[in-house]
């Protein structure tokens, strides 16, 4: 059983009354938690919890259409999944989405189930990507706790260098090289090279060219 704290939520935007009502109780007959708004300015004043979710967006609003909202979002701190729905689609309209990184674009009238499918695969993308957003804060968390000199050993290392290369390139002893690379791995919580590698790359550190 899920936690409060990771029950999704899932945001609907249409600016049809009776479409808003017949997507939230579609949504809740399924034990999902759905808020409804009748434009994107109504839903951006609105509170959102720090859960997994993902928006339900209608292509024509008055106003800004949800391809416009689309791209404001992708601006913002706002980084929820989208799943656009309309009764006015063309090819091109679902491209431009889907380019964009709209999970699924659906044209009324759909399915039922061709809605739930892709609201729970913008959730898991959701769900995906906030542990991936927790990872790499904890990896820069440990990554602050090195020394300078671990820091400079770390590139070398995870740049392919041997001991002997890295204790030329910075003047130390191969005997303090060795040791800076055991306090890295034990730093990193790396179990071997290669993991240690992984975290460098999702840190974004630069490895020392040849």
């Amino acid at each position: 059983m899920r936690s409060p704290q990771d029950q999704p939520i899932i945001f609907v935007i249409d600016d049809d009354p009776s479409i808003r009502s017949t997507l939230a109780d579609l949504l809740q007959s399924v034990g999902l938690e759905a808020r409804v708004f009748k434009s994107p300015q109504e839903f951006l004043k609105s509170t959102r919890p720090d859960v997994p979710g993902c928006l339900v967006l209608d292509v024509r609003l008055p106003g800004q259409s949800g391809l416009e909202f689309q791209r404001t979002l992708a601006g913002s701190d706002v980084n929820l999944p989208i799943v656009f729905i309309t009764g006015h689609g063309d090819i091109p309209m679902s491209v431009r989405a889907m380019k964009a990184g709209a999970v699924e674009f659906l044209t009324k009238p759909f399915h039922d189930q061709e809605l739930l499918d892709a609201v729970h695969a913008a959730i898991e993308r959701d769900r995906e990507r906030r542990a991936d957003t927790r990872l790499v804060a904890e990896l820069k968390a440990r990554f602050v706790a090195l020394t300078p000199r671990e820091t400079d050993v770390l590139t070398e290392v995870v740049s392919g260098r041997l001991n002997k290369q890295i204790a030329a390139d910075l003047a130390l002893s191969e005997a303090t090289v060795k040791l800076h690379r055991g306090q890295i791995m034990r730093k990193m919580r790396a179990a071997s090279l290669p993991e240690l590698v992984r975290m460098a790359d999702r840190l974004g550190i630069s490895r020392r060219k040849s």
